[in-house]
């Protein structure tokens, strides 16, 4: 037998044109890096040192992953004079890391306090995922617009008739930029639920317009979203959404 007969031949030019998928992969294999995505899920811009401080890392630590991060496209540098924030480089970033959290495996901290299990339950329940709304509540929103005929599935989740004209009567506009090349509708699988979540371009608007007629209020500083009691009759009317999902607090 020669030399190498059993080993696979492979050409140089093998990959040249593939997505190098490994080094996507190797940017979210370090757990601080990891972390920094996940809290940008909130949709806000952080400087170095709050990232830092989230991680519990130097912020000099930090610094060398944020710059990893950044050339690597999946966080948007800006800076305000001498202040420099990140921020996730746009939804379908958000949407990618929201999605691969369903598929990581759990490993849940001990929670140490009441405080601690009291955000974790609201983590669950409702919670940003960049610019649209994500937790139980999220999922039960997509599913009472199914239940309605709002959302057909047959090639995907797509608005019926019935739902674009629902969302009209909302006073929700489609007002995407003509060369946006963001889906109009599309879903993330929620990490909590394992269930999908609406995302997309009407994800997108339904959050901003539950925002700011105050049937949501975003917690400071953090991902958390609260359902106010204006919140909690507008889904009971356009909805129908369970009242044992709507009376949590």
């Amino acid at each position: 037998m020669t030399h190498g007969e059993n080993e696979p031949v492979t050409s140089p030019d093998t990959y040249a044109d593939s997505p190098d998928l490994a080094a996507l992969a190797g940017l979210l294999a370090d757990r601080t890096r990891a972390a920094f995505c996940l809290a940008l899920l909130d949709g806000r811009a952080w400087t170095a040192t709050e990232l830092a401080r989230h991680a519990g890392v130097a912020p000099s630590t930090a610094t060398g992953h944020l710059h990893q991060l950044v050339a690597g496209g999946l966080l948007a540098e800006e800076r305000q004079g001498r202040h420099r924030y990140v921020r996730l480089a746009g939804p379908d970033t958000a949407e990618m890391i929201e999605g691969l959290a369903a598929y990581a495996p759990r490993h849940p901290a001990p929670v140490r306090s009441p405080a601690d299990a009291n955000r974790r339950r609201a983590l669950a329940h409702a919670r940003t995922c960049y610019d649209h709304l994500a937790g139980a509540l999220g999922v039960a929103i997509t599913e009472a617009m199914t239940e309605r005929s709002l959302l057909a599935w047959e090639y995907g989740p797509a608005l019926t008739a019935a739902g674009a004209e629902w969302l009209h009567d909302l006073g929700i506009a489609d007002d995407r930029p003509a060369a946006s090349r963001r889906p109009h509708l599309r879903t993330c699988l929620d990490w909590t639920e394992r269930r999908p979540h609406l995302a997309g371009a009407v994800g997108a608007a339904l959050f901003r317009h539950a925002l700011d007629e105050s049937w949501l209020v975003r917690r400071e500083a953090s991902r958390v979203i609260t359902l106010t009691d204006q919140g909690r009759v507008a889904m009971r009317r356009h909805l129908a959404l369970p009242d044992e999902l709507l009376d949590y607090s």
